[in-house]
């Protein structure tokens, strides 16, 4: 949609209408939150209602209705689009309007106020040793601290771009994920649809997979410099192999550290939820991955589950809670019959055995027993706010990406703007103050 906003500045106006599929998405504070994360500039409707989606007859996310100067509907298109595509298909309607075009400006509402504070939507945290690394998703940037938040490395310019090099000139677009290994911190770089990674030692960073353009079909990989990916979302280290929550693809894709390959691991690309062997199973935007006792464990968001994978392709992939695209809710219990809402981060106690999920639209932290088989509340009172205390009494907004480390998880609490730690005994939540 930008790359149409940018070409046709004059000539074409888009009015986004969000028609919401969680009950989480249709309140205002989390739209308004969501306009801001993405950078969004058109004007937006909150069709919490579904009025609008009646009433154009839609029938998947996302559709495009195109209307003409006289306010007919000219044009239809269901799915995600190839922009190259649909800019000569808008020259063509612009060419054939062009007598009926009215170019004066008008007023498309007030903007969204930008986010002040150090951080702007925090999507991601890990902890190594005495270090505290975050993915300043809002910023473009990521940020080496200490674990009190003293801020000792920025790594990016803060604008938003594609660049490799040293720590204060290089450029990302909306970093999410992030993985530690041997000196090394590989960043899940999703609106470039790339993966980087920084020396830590210099702060260089250089690009290991990707191209910064978007796959537009579902290949099977190749050399990593010359593969489009399609919106990685998490990585991980596994016996020296990359994975990566491919969100965009609904699959898993691997890369053997020191390779010049990156693949196709997990999942057909089928969107939805299916357990069998690894590559024959479906996933839905696997977005949160992690470690489990030498498995994978990713939070597929768009099924609202967590799940577990084999890392050896002839394994299985198996669904510890969630039911499908369509099921979600706020239910502890057995894992059988629970139910979350839209989960997106996954960490598991390499002490105790237990998983930690960020429940991001019940705004909650869960606790799964594996041996119980069962998944409690383990911090948040559900209400999208921010408050510290004891786990009955805390509150976060939308958390996302989560760390263990020192007996605390860290989490990045997306919506608030902060990083949050929440002692693993007590559950007492606390807000990390960065940059002081």
């Amino acid at each position: 949609m930008r790359e149409l906003e940018a070409q046709f500045p004059d000539d074409l106006v888009i009015i986004g209408v969000h028609s919401a599929k969680y009950t989480a998405e249709g309140y205002d504070a989390h739209l308004q939150d969501a306009v801001r994360r993405l950078h969004i500039d058109h004007p937006v409707v909150n069709d919490h209602a579904m009025r609008v989606w009646s009433e154009y007859a839609v029938r998947a996310w996302p559709t495009l209705m195109i209307i003409g100067p006289d306010g007919r509907v000219i044009g239809k298109h269901e799915g995600e689009f190839d922009p190259d595509a649909m800019s000569v298909a808008v020259q063509q309607m612009v060419d054939e309007a062009a007598a009926d075009l009215d170019r004066s400006s008008f007023d498309l509402g007030v903007p969204l106020p930008s986010v002040g504070g150090e951080l702007a939507y925090p999507a991601a945290v890990g902890v190594v040793g005495n270090r505290l690394y975050i993915a300043d998703t809002g910023h473009h940037r990521v940020l080496v601290c200490t674990l009190d938040g003293e801020i000792e490395l920025v790594i990016g310019s803060g604008d938003a771009g594609f660049r490799d090099g040293e720590a204060g000139q290089a450029q990302f677009r909306a970093p999410h994920g992030l993985t530690h290994h041997n000196g090394t911190l590989y960043v899940a770089d999703t609106e470039n649809h790339s993966i980087r990674r920084i020396d830590l030692a210099t702060g260089a960073v250089a690009t290991l997979a990707g191209t910064g353009h978007i796959a537009r079909s579902y290949g099977s990989g190749g050399a990593a410099l010359a593969t489009d990916l399609r919106s990685p979302w998490d990585v991980v280290v596994v016996d020296e192999v990359l994975y990566i929550a491919m969100a965009g693809n609904h699959q898993l894709w691997s890369h053997r550290l020191g390779s010049d390959q990156i693949r196709r691991y997990a999942g057909t690309g089928h969107e939805g939820k299916r357990d069998d062997r690894v590559p024959r199973a479906w996933l839905a935007q696997p977005s949160g991955i992690a470690t489990y006792r030498g498995d994978l464990l990713f939070a597929d968001a768009e099924t609202s589950s967590i799940r577990r994978s084999a890392t050896d392709a002839d394994g299985e992939i198996t669904t510890l809670v969630g039911k499908d695209l369509f099921d979600w809710g706020d239910i502890d219990g057995p894992l059988d019959s629970a139910l979350l809402q839209h989960a997106t981060g996954v960490a598991a106690d390499p002490e105790t055995g237990m998983i930690y999920v960020a429940d991001t639209y019940n705004n909650k932290l869960k606790r799964i027993d594996p041996e119980e088989r069962t998944i409690t509340t383990f911090a948040g009172t559900g209400d999208p706010a921010h408050a510290d205390g004891p786990p009955d009494i805390a509150a976060f907004f939308e958390p996302h990406g989560l760390s263990i480390a020192h007996g605390r998880l860290y989490v990045a609490d997306t919506n608030n703007q902060v990083v949050r730690t929440v002692d693993l005994e007590s559950g007492s939540v606390s807000t990390l103050r960065i940059g002081k």
